[in-house]
C-alpha cells in the first residue's frame, strides 16, 4: 500500500540538507519550518515543502532596544522581607533577583508607583519614611519598627527575554542576550509592524508565518541564588505586562488605578491557582483587548502578502488566550500547541481556528525536562516518545487534530535511528487516526460532563503550565482522565451556575484544594450557587467532588456542599465531635482493580445514607450519596492511572443509572476505544507495555482484540 504524506511539520537546518530531506520523505512532512536558532537554506526551500518562518516578535531588536530603552518590558518585583532591628533599615533592590534578567526602573513614571510595605501589619509605609538611594540601589527606611519585616515593591525593566535566557541554558545559544520591547508604546508598535512588513517582503517563500511572541510572555522570575533560581512561574499569570503606559492606559479606561500591590498580592502575584479578584479580571481584560487589536493588524499584514499566521499557544500566549471571547477576532488561521498529555491535545482541538497542530515531545535537545537527558548520551528518545504519544494518543481519538510535528534541532537525530523509526509510526498512526474523523464524529456516551471552577470556559483543559508543572493539583489529573473518554466535556465557572448552564448538564465535577480556584473559594459563599446545584443534584442530576469540593469558611459546614455530598471535612474546630460509623458498601465492579484514592485527614459522613465504597486507614476515601434524584460522589484525592481513568468512567456511568457494560467500551483498564460510524472503524489502542486481549460490546455482539504493547488496532 502507497505510504500516506502530508499533516506533518518537519523541523529543519541549512547545513543538514540531505537529512532534512531524507526525513521528510520519510516521515511524510508536507511542511519544513525553522526552529529558534535555525535557518532554511535554498536547497530546502524549493523542495517543495511549504514552509514555516518563526517570528519571536518582540525579542531579537536589540540594537533598537537600546535605542529606546524606556521601552523595555517591565514587571513588579518585591524584595524579600527584610526584618528591621531598629528604627532604621536599608533594604538593597536587587539583592534576590538575578541581575541578568531585571534591572531597576526608577524613572519617575516608575518611581511613582512604588510601594514599601510593613508586613508585619500588611499595610503600606508612608513614603515620608522611606527614600532611595539610586548609587547603591538601596531603599532607606526611617521610623521603622523593630521586628516587623518590610518589603519593597518597585518596577523592573526585563533586560533578557525569558525564552532567549531558556535558550541559553537548555540549549547553549551564545548570541547576545535579547531584550523584550513593549507594543504598548505607539512608537515601538510602528517599529514593529514596520519590522514585519520588511521581514514579508524579504520571505517570498515562507507559506505560513508562525508568531511564537505575541506579545507578552508566561511570568519567570529567576533569583540570584543558585539554589533557588526559579522564584516564581506561572503560564497564566499577567505579572509581565504591567508597565507606567500600560497602567495609565487602563486608568484612563477604568476610571481608578492599580497599585504594586494590586500585582504583588503579599509577594504571590497572579498565580492562576487562586480565584481571581475583580480588579484582576479588569486588568486582564484590558490587556486582552489590547493585544488583540494590535494582533489583528498584523495578522491582516501577513494576509496581505498571502500568507497564513498561526500562533504558537506556549511562550507568549498571555493576552491571546484562545478560549477568550475575543480570540478569533485575531483571524488566526492556526493554533499550534506543544504538548506532553492528553489533555493539551484537547485544548487544541477546541479552539476556534482551521488548524490545529501538535508540537510533540521530546523537542529536538539535548536535554528535556528538569534538564534529564534526551538527544545526548544517556538519553532514551524513543522511551520519552512513547511515553507522551501513549498520552496523546488517546485524545487524538475523542477529537480531530489537523496536524503534528517537531521541534528543535534536527541534526541531532542522526546519532538515535530507533527513533526516527518510531517517528514514522507515529505519524503514520497520527494521519490514519485524522482520516477517521474526516469521514465524520467519533460516538461518545450520553454523558455531558462540566468541570466548575472559578475560570471556567478560559482555561478550558488547562490550569497554568504542563503536566509535570501542575501535577500536585487534582484537577489536572481529572482532566487527563477525561482527555480520552468518550464523553462531553466543558468548563464552566460560577457566574455560568447562576445563569442557568446546568441545564442539560448531566454531570458536574469540582476538584481541588480549599480556597484554590480548582475548588472555588468564597465563590460558594454565594448561596445562589449552592441553592441552584442542590436543585440541580435533587432533580437527577450527578455532582463529583474531589479534594475540598465546595469549601469555603464561615459556615455550619466546611463543604458547602455537604448536605449533597453526604461527606464533610473537619478542619480542627470538631475533633471532639463524634464520627458516624460505617460498613463498606460493595460498589459491584463499579472501582476497578488496582483502583487507588489517598485518604484525607478529618474526612465525615454526615449521613446515615451515605455509602462507604472505598477507606483507608479508617477514613472514607470514596462515598456515594444519594440526593433526591440524583447522585453525589465523593474522593479524597484523584491521581490519573489507568484504573482510576476507567473508575472516573464509571462512576458517571453509574450516577446516571446505566449499566457499566455500555457499548464500544473496552473490558480493561489498560486498553480504550472509539468508533467511528461513518467509516465503519472501531480503533483499539493498548495503553500498557504488555500485550492485551480485550472484549468489546458492540451492537452486534462481542469483539475479542489481541493488541501488541503500546500498539493499535483497526477492525471494520
Amino acid at each position: 500500500m502507497e505510504k500516506k504524506k502530508g499533516s506533518f511539520t518537519l523541523p529543519g537546518e541549512a547545513g543538514y540538507e540531505e537529512l532534512t530531506l531524507k526525513l521528510a520523505e520519510r516521515w511524510g512532512a508536507d511542511v519544513i519550518r525553522d526552529s529558534d536558532g535555525t535557518e532554511l537554506s535554498e536547497e530546502i526551500t524549493s523542495a517543495g515543502y511549504g514552509i514555516y518562518s518563526t517570528i519571536c516578535l518582540i525579542r531579537d531588536h536589540n540594537e533598537w532596544a537600546r535605542a529606546h530603552r524606556d521601552q523595555l518590558q517591565q514587571t513588579f518585583l518585591m524584595t524579600e522581607p527584610r526584618t528591621a532591628l531598629g528604627d532604621e533599615l536599608e533594604i538593597h533592590l536587587m539583592e534576590d533577583f538575578f541581575a541578568e534578567q531585571f534591572e531597576v526602573n526608577d524613572s519617575p513614571e516608575a518611581f511613582a508607583r512604588w510601594q514599601v510595605y510593613d508586613r508585619t501589619e500588611d499595610r503600606e509605609v508612608p513614603r515620608c519614611f522611606w527614600h532611595y538611594e539610586k548609587e547603591s540601589g538601596t531603599v532607606v527606611l526611617k521610623g521603622a519598627r523593630a521586628f516587623h519585616d518590610y518589603t519593597v515593591s518597585f518596577l523592573a525593566y526585563r533586560v533578557w527575554e525569558e525564552i532567549s535566557m531558556y535558550n541559553h541554558v537548555t540549549n547553549n545559544w551564545e548570541k547576545e542576550h535579547l531584550m523584550p520591547v513593549d507594543p504598548i508604546h505607539e512608537e515601538t508598535r510602528e517599529y514593529l509592524y514596520g519590522w514585519l512588513k520588511e521581514w514579508c517582503d524579504s520571505h517570498p517563500v515562507t507559506t505560513v508565518v508562525r508568531f511564537t511572541s505575541l506579545f507578552y510572555n508566561f511570568v519567570w522570575m529567576w533569583g540570584s541564588d543558585e539554589k533557588k533560581r526559579n522564584l516564581f512561574t506561572d503560564w497564566g499569570s499577567y505579572d509581565f505586562t504591567v508597565s507606567p503606559a500600560m497602567l495609565a492606559a487602563f486608568e484612563a479606561e477604568y476610571g481608578y488605578s492599580l497599585t504594586a500591590e494590586d500585582f504583588i498580592n503579599q509577594g504571590k502575584f497572579h498565580v492562576t491557582h487562586m480565584p481571581p479578584s475583580g480588579r484582576q479580571l479588569d486588568y486582564m481584560a484590558f490587556v486582552n483587548r489590547f493585544v488583540v487589536d494590535f494582533g489583528k493588524r498584523l495578522v491582516e499584514l501577513v494576509h496581505s502578502y498571502g500568507k497564513k499566521a498561526y500562533v504558537f499557544y506556549d511562550d507568549s500566549w498571555v493576552g491571546l488566550e484562545p478560549y477568550h471571547d475575543h480570540f478569533k477576532e485575531f483571524g488566526f488561521d492556526g493554533l499550534i500547541k506543544c504538548v506532553f498529555s492528553g489533555y493539551e491535545a484537547r485544548l487544541c482541538a477546541g479552539v476556534e481556528v482551521e488548524t490545529h497542530e501538535l508540537r510533540l515531545h521530546p523537542y529536538l535537545f539535548p536535554v528535556g525536562l528538569g534538564g534529564a537527558p534526551t538527544f545526548c548520551e544517556g538519553g532514551d528518545p524513543v522511551r520519552d516518545a512513547k511515553e507522551y504519544w501513549i498520552r496523546v494518543r488517546r485524545a487524538l481519538l475523542r477529537e480531530k487534530i489537523d496536524r503534528i510535528g517537531l521541534g528543535g534541532y534536527l541534526h541531532l537525530v542522526e546519532e538515535f535511528p530507533d527513533f526516527c523509526s518510531y517517528m514514522e509510526t507515529v505519524a503514520d498512526d497520527f494521519r490514519l487516526i485524522k482520516s477517521f474523523h474526516e469521514e465524520g464524529g467519533v460516538y461518545t456516551l450520553p454523558i455531558r460532563a462540566a468541570v466548575l471552577h472559578s475560570w471556567g470556559k478560559l482555561r478550558s483543559w488547562t490550569l497554568s503550565g504542563h503536566f509535570h508543572e501542575t501535577y500536585m493539583h487534582d484537577l489536572i489529573h481529572i482532566n487527563e482522565a477525561l482527555s480520552g473518554l468518550p464523553v462531553s466535556v466543558e468548563f464552566i465557572n460560577f457566574e455560568d451556575v447562576k445563569a442557568g448552564c446546568l441545564e442539560g448538564v448531566d454531570v458536574l465535577i469540582n476538584a481541588g484544594a480549599a480556597g484554590s480556584a480548582w475548588s472555588g473559594g468564597m465563590a460558594w459563599a454565594d448561596s445562589k450557587v449552592t441553592g441552584e446545584i442542590s436543585r440541580w443534584v435533587y432533580e437527577g442530576g450527578v455532582f463529583l467532588g474531589v479534594g475540598e469540593p465546595s469549601a469555603a469558611p464561615g459556615a455550619a459546614a466546611y463543604f458547602r456542599m455537604a448536605v449533597v455530598l453526604g461527606v464533610d471535612e473537619d478542619t480542627g474546630a470538631r475533633v471532639c465531635h463524634g464520627r458516624r460509623t460505617y460498613e463498606l458498601t460493595e460498589s459491584c465492579g463499579l472501582i476497578p482493580a488496582g483502583a487507588s484514592v489517598r485518604g484525607r485527614k478529618g474526612i465525615f459522613l454526615t449521613s446515615a445514607d451515605t455509602e462507604v465504597l472505598r477507606e483507608e486507614d479508617g477514613l472514607p476515601v470514596i462515598t456515594s450519596h444519594r440526593f433526591g434524584s440524583g447522585t453525589a460522589f465523593y474522593l479524597s484525592s484523584f491521581q490519573v492511572t489507568p484504573e482510576n481513568t476507567r473508575m472516573l468512567l464509571n462512576l458517571m456511568i453509574s450516577g446516571m443509572g446505566l449499566e457499566l457494560n455500555q457499548n464500544y467500551l473496552t473490558d480493561s483498564s489498560d486498553t480504550e476505544c472509539a468508533w467511528y460510524p461513518a467509516s465503519g472503524k472501531l480503533v483499539v489502542i493498548n495503553n500498557s507495555g504488555k500485550e492485551q486481549e480485550t472484549v468489546i460490546c458492540t451492537p452486534s455482539g462481542r469483539r475479542t482484540v489481541q493488541t501488541e504493547p503500546f500498539g493499535m488496532t483497526v477492525l471494520e
